[in-house]
């Protein structure tokens, strides 16, 4: 059963192009693996001063969101339109909160993978001697638990754990990525997942590490940080991954 939206025809051309690539998004969480069954969010906002953003509907498996079924909320979690599904209350607190006052940030993504919460449980969090965990270095801020997250007090203290940075680690929980547009975010996504399995896999072997100096992981930040190249190296590796998807549903 869908949401009672407009037709594409109908709707704004930008929302309607959010909707499908914010559905390629859930799509290639599914197909990379890094589902957590029916939890977890993606999200994007959408263009005006309303704040409103757009969500995966609570219950739904990522395979089965499209672009007419993600529903629009505001940032107190609301429908903004009406819809045959109820959204997950869990997300409202830092969704909303990084929707309302991070005007850099556009799309907002949380996972918790079996490597992402095991770094997140660990006191250190992410090192920053790896090829990829090099690459956010500086831009990642802590949070401690504070139980599941449903409770809007807890809004302002994740903002401030947060500050400007792009990677949020929810200690023994997992993390929210969020940056300036969809492919931005799920290539910090994809960064940030492969540093903490090369991490996890580190750990397990026997020997010491080789580490970086704080220099080399501030020029493997600053090197992939230019947003010019940045922006294009994202479309490309986001629109090939969703090829690549494709390719493997209709094979």
């Amino acid at each position: 059963m869908l949401s009672t939206l407009l037709s594409p025809a109908e709707m704004d051309p930008e929302e309607w192009r959010l909707r499908g690539e914010l559905t390629d998004f859930y799509h290639l969480i599914d197909f990379l693996g890094w589902t957590e069954m029916i939890f977890n969010h993606i999200s994007v906002r959408l263009p005006g001063a309303g704040h409103h953003y757009l969500v995966n509907p609570f219950g739904l498996n990522y395979t089965e969101i499209t672009p007419a079924n993600l529903l629009k909320v505001g940032i107190d979690g609301r429908l903004v339109e009406p819809s045959a599904y109820a959204a997950n209350p869990a997300g409202f607190a830092l969704h909303g909160a990084i929707h309302e006052t991070r005007a850099d940030v556009a799309c907002v993504a949380h996972t918790h993978t079996t490597a992402v919460s095991a770094v997140a449980m660990k006191r250190g969090g992410f090192d920053h001697n790896n090829f990829y965990g090099a690459q956010f270095y500086g831009r990642v801020g802590y949070h401690d638990f504070e139980g599941i997250t449903l409770y809007a007090d807890e809004r302002s203290r994740m903002i401030s754990s947060l500050g400007d940075k792009h990677v949020l680690v929810l200690r023994n929980h997992g993390i929210a990525v969020c940056e300036r547009d969809i492919p931005t975010t799920f290539a910090l996504l994809w960064t940030v997942q492969r540093a903490a399995e090369i991490q996890c896999q580190a750990a397990a072997l026997g020997g010491e590490d080789v580490l970086l100096s704080e220099e080399v992981q501030r020029r493997c930040r600053d090197a992939v940080a230019d947003l010019g190249s940045n922006i294009r190296v994202a479309r490309l590796l986001f629109d090939a991954t969703v090829r690549r998807m494709r390719a493997a549903v209709t094979s």
